[in-house]
């Protein structure tokens, strides 16, 4: 149930996404002018901020030692990590939106060296330092959700970022006439007034729940230093991650177009890696972080959770992924070809998008083993892997991305898909490592092969029933059609699996009986 509140904030926030990259792409473009590159690059820069601090490293540190205490029903304790965690995310976030304001015409040529023209890499450093004080927004946003999760209220720290797409919408539609330079200037204001607005639709309910903050940093407390020791990993994991996210936009900024491709792209890979992978890592990190009793039991625990939520994720993503293999570019002509965003663009970006879709379900289930990881108070081992998998991924990229398109004598752009493949290759290997690491703590864990093996049978089917409804598609608006063959494919697919006798069928089947 928890997962499936989490599923439905993230669904709400991210088709909204869809609409807001959407909108974007039709009026910023992607490998015609410079803004959109700019403003995708600008966002990405300050994003780092986010990505260090915010969710992911905040998750793994911080929630596991608050949720135990509010499960033991220490509200004292609960107040003090709150409040401290609190204050030092403040801090440090402040210094360094300070210092990215100040430092953003060094940090761009680092991060965004293939911005050669002077107009494209000026309007970029503009834009970076307007976004940094939103992307600080969102990292106490994110302490919210760590309280929010923490009292199993999921469905409105992953909900409240609605309002942030809906300032962005607003935005879009009403400056929509603009030049892309100038509309460029207010999206970006508009994504900071959005990022404000999600912290204060989270901020009565968090400040109801956390009882006893106060001003403190929680020096000597031992709750608070046992946060700060596992968030000192969890944040440099963090970092390599984000290291090989900058790698990609270092290789990205030689290829004209490459970083918007990159971008918009993204928004379609993340949907179902924040409705299935997150949804069930974010219920089950508080759940697994409160087990009590002795080694085993809460090995037990954790076992017993991690397998049920791999089936789970994997229900889900193993069709997403055959949709995004082949049927990808009616997925992205849906969303993003109109204005400036042509046909060219959506086949450039089929090909990334049927790379990433390889790493999918690795990239999802890993979120749960490192969740699995963090309820056990080690965040140094996901740190580990994680290592390896950049390394992985960089090098291979590299290669790929900049030299095998040109050996091959195709469009430099099918680099941007090189550097997705790296990745997918890189996520499998992150994947068995972290669980041969789990399976050494606590006993044999893992998706069974046979079960995966019914589920992407079942898609492969649902794709070749998409495809025979594509063929009766021609003249149609692209909205119908994308809903002709989605809804094919997806009927087939559970009806197939229900066929089958997949269990799942029957938990969906279930939900949707209640909501009606």
């Amino acid at each position: 149930m928890h997962a499936a509140l989490v599923a439905l904030g993230i669904l709400l926030s991210r088709l909204l996404g869809l609409v807001r990259e959407s909108l974007k792409a039709r009026y910023l473009g992607a490998t015609g002018g410079i803004a959109a590159d700019a403003f995708n690059a600008s966002f990405g820069i300050p994003n780092l901020l986010q990505n260090l601090f915010g969710e992911g490293a905040l998750s793994a540190s911080f929630i596991p030692v608050y949720a135990n205490a509010v499960a033991r029903g220490d509200r004292d304790e609960a107040g003090r990590v709150a409040s401290a965690v609190g204050a030092l995310l403040a801090l440090a976030t402040a210094v360094l939106v300070l210092l990215g304001i100040a430092f953003a015409p060094l940090i761009v040529p680092v991060l965004a060296p293939g911005f050669l023209e002077p107009e494209k890499r000026e309007l970029t450093i503009q834009l970076t330092r307007i976004l940094f004080p939103g992307a600080a927004l969102f990292v106490f946003s994110a302490w919210c959700l760590g309280i929010l999760n923490s009292h199993r209220r999921f469905f409105l720290s992953y909900a409240a970022p609605v309002a942030w797409n809906l300032v962005m919408i607003a935005a879009l539609l009403f400056y929509r006439r603009s030049d892309p330079a100038a509309l460029a200037y207010r999206i970006a204001w508009a994504s900071v007034a959005g990022a404000a607005l999600t912290v204060l639709v989270q901020l009565p309910v968090v400040l109801r729940l956390a009882v006893g903050l106060r001003a403190t940093l929680g020096r000597g407390d031992a709750s608070v230093r046992l946060v700060l020791r596992n968030f000192t990993p969890a944040f440099v994991g963090r970092g390599v991650i984000q290291i090989s996210a900058f790698i990609d936009r270092v290789i990205a900024s030689y290829i004209a177009g490459a970083v918007s491709l990159l971008f918009y792209t993204q928004t379609i890979i993340m949907l179902p890696i924040s409705l299935f992978g997150m949804s069930v890592s974010a219920a089950e990190l508080p759940e697994m972080s409160s087990a009590v009793g002795s080694d085993s039991d809460i090995a037990a625990h954790i076992r017993t959770r991690l397998n049920a939520g791999l089936r789970q994720i994997a229900f889900f993503v193993i069709p997403s992924a055959v949709a995004f293999l082949l049927l990808g570019d009616t997925i992205l002509a849906a969303i993003f070809q109109s204005g400036r965003f042509g046909p060219v663009d959506t086949m450039f970006s089929w090909g990334i998008l049927a790379a990433a879709s390889l790493g999918l379900l690795a990239t999802t289930l890993a979120r749960l083993y490192s969740s699995s990881f963090y309820a056990l108070h080690d965040t140094r081992t996901p740190l580990r892997i994680s290592l390896i998998r950049v390394t992985l991924s960089a090098s291979v990229g590299f290669v790929l991305a900049l030299y095998l398109p040109r050996a091959l004598g195709i469009a430099p752009q099918w680099g941007a898909a090189m550097l997705a493949l790296s990745s997918s290759v890189a996520g499998w290997v992150e994947l068995t490592l972290l669980r041969r690491r789990m399976n050494a703590r606590i006993g044999q864990t893992g998706l069974d092969i046979r079960y995966a093996a019914t589920l992407a049978a079942a898609a492969l089917a649902a794709g070749a029933g998409g495809w025979g409804a594509k063929a009766y598609t021609a003249g149609l608006h692209r909205f119908a059609t994308a809903a002709l063959v989605l809804g094919a494919f997806g009927l087939v697919y559970i009806g197939l699996a229900r066929m089958l006798g997949i269990p799942e069928v029957s938990g969906v089947m279930e939900r949707l009986r209640r909501r009606r």
